[in-house]
């Protein structure tokens, strides 16, 4: 257990950033599945949008790395592209 103010706080305050990080993420994941699944192009396009957004935020905030987000959103691209309009 922790003995300093100072420390409690750090334990309080990781706790809510990994909650929110492991929020974020899993978000992004959902919405990566369901893009995953989409079958219409003009469907694919405006999800592909938010999820690159998405993965572009969460490399920003280092919640994952910024060359695993481009590996996904290139991967994804591909996807979006190879779909029938």
């Amino acid at each position: 257990m922790a003995n300093h103010k100072s420390s409690i706080k750090r334990i309080r305050s990781s706790e809510a950033k990994r909650m929110r990080n492991r929020y974020q993420l899993k978000s992004t994941r959902t919405f990566v599945k369901k893009l995953k699944t989409t079958v219409s192009k003009t469907l694919a396009e405006p999800l592909y949008k938010k999820v690159s957004s998405m993965l572009d935020r969460l490399a920003k905030n280092n919640i994952i790395h910024w060359k695993n987000a481009a590996n996904h959103k290139s991967k994804l691209a591909k996807f979006v592209n190879a779909l029938a309009a």
